[in-house]
């Protein structure tokens, strides 16, 4: 889906095998590079076949721009809990403060392709990623530990830090 860089190197990837589609069909006399060999288009009777691939790459890329401007995970954030909204058919998360015993700000290894996940229940953390090099770890009293990844993380992360320390300030 959108803005996640795993899905827009797929699907570039997948546009780019439509064009170099419609270039081998407009151009349909064998090639010999260095090593591979291309040979003849082999549709060579049917007019304007590879058409077809030119609009299907046009097509990917116009979606792909489009899906870049969709909002995949919202995260609001309120004075006792954090309500997370993901995807279409998602569920909502909503994260309790007062049990948040602990909050850190880190950032993910270096890694060209990280998949979006929302709600991903895995080794003992429950991840919420779109894009961004930064997470927000927190931890509650029954031993969840929530990832949320995010572009904002800095302002997330105060934001929450803020919101926990005035709720245990509270309620001592």
């Amino acid at each position: 889906m959108g803005h996640n860089r795993l899905s827009i190197i797929w699907r570039t990837i997948l546009a780019l095998f439509c064009f170099i589609g419609y270039y081998w069909s407009e151009n349909p006399k064998p090639v010999q590079v260095s090593i591979i060999h291309i040979g003849s288009y082999p549709a060579l009777n049917l007019p304007n076949s590879g058409t077809m691939f030119f609009f299907v790459g046009v097509f990917i890329m116009l979606l792909s721009i489009g899906l870049t401007y969709v909002l995949h995970t919202h995260i609001r954030v309120y004075s006792d809990y954090i309500l997370i909204d993901g995807f279409w058919t998602a569920r909502r998360i909503k994260i309790n403060l007062h049990t948040i015993i602990h909050i850190r700000k880190s950032k993910y290894k270096k890694h060209i392709f990280r998949r979006a996940v929302y709600n991903l229940h895995s080794r003992g953390i429950i991840r919420f990623y779109t894009s961004g090099r930064d997470f927000v770890e927190m931890r509650d009293d029954s031993g969840f530990t929530y990832r949320i990844g995010s572009q904002r993380s800095s302002e997330l992360y105060s934001l929450l830090k803020k919101q926990i320390h005035t709720l245990h300030f509270n309620n001592n």
